[in-house]
């Protein structure tokens, strides 16, 4: 069953839409706060999110960009700030559709249906695969030489950003802003150098010759030859 997370502060409104969508088959959790749903999202897979900007404790905006530095999860933004400014930040934030308050709660599934099946049919097709190495990255699953890899967040995100940058080689202050600075964390070189070391320990079979992780000396790295 497919699970979503509503993030709405008003109660009556919330519980109205996870009624609806309960009705449609779905499973739904309510987070009336941003707290509340950084919560959920570190405790619980989500298929969809959907986001209200307007929160007792900040932005939906915030969230939002978190949620695309740490994950593929979609983002659905229904809210009442319904101007051309507020489309066009949301989308620029990384949503994936916008829905402006009031709003037709069946035009809302015919709009989860959409995304859901966009994101399906990504993920079967962002399969990875180079040498003994594979990542399903719809699944967030690291094979190397046919068994599981277990990573780190960091460290998946970090061979992620190598791997989609397949053929470019990355400066270290690069990845040091892909990877960090959306957390809004201070780090220096040395820790980029901790992760790139792990990252070698768990996929690469001589760490000390790699031929996934590769560094390209007073550059950065770059993913293979």
């Amino acid at each position: 069953m497919q699970k979503i997370l509503i993030v709405e502060d008003d109660v009556i409104l919330c519980g109205g839409i996870r009624g609806y969508l309960e009705s449609k088959g779905y499973e739904t959790d309510p987070a009336y706060t941003l707290a509340e749903a950084r919560t959920a999202l570190k405790k619980q897979g989500y298929s969809l999110v959907i986001l209200d900007c307007n929160l007792p404790d900040g932005n939906g905006i915030d969230l939002c960009r978190q949620i695309r530095c740490e994950r593929n999860t979609p983002v659905i933004f229904l809210t009442a700030r319904d101007t051309e400014e507020d489309m066009i930040e949301g989308f620029r934030a990384g949503c994936d559709d916008y829905i402006a308050k009031p709003f037709s709660v069946e035009l809302l599934n015919q709009r989860i249906l959409a995304v859901l099946r966009r994101s399906t049919q990504e993920s079967e097709a962002e399969v990875f695969c180079y040498k003994e190495l594979s990542v399903d990255f719809g699944r967030m699953q690291v094979c190397c030489h046919q068994n599981p890899v277990k990573l780190s967040g960091t460290e998946y995100r970090l061979l992620e950003l190598l791997i989609r940058n397949k053929g470019q080689v990355l400066t270290r202050e690069t990845i040091l802003e892909r990877i960090w600075d959306c957390h809004e964390n201070y780090v220096d070189e040395n820790t980029l150098n901790v992760h790139i070391r792990r990252l070698r320990q768990k996929i690469e079979q001589d760490p000390k010759n790699p031929e996934y992780v590769i560094t390209v000396f007073g550059i950065g790295y770059t993913f293979g030859e």
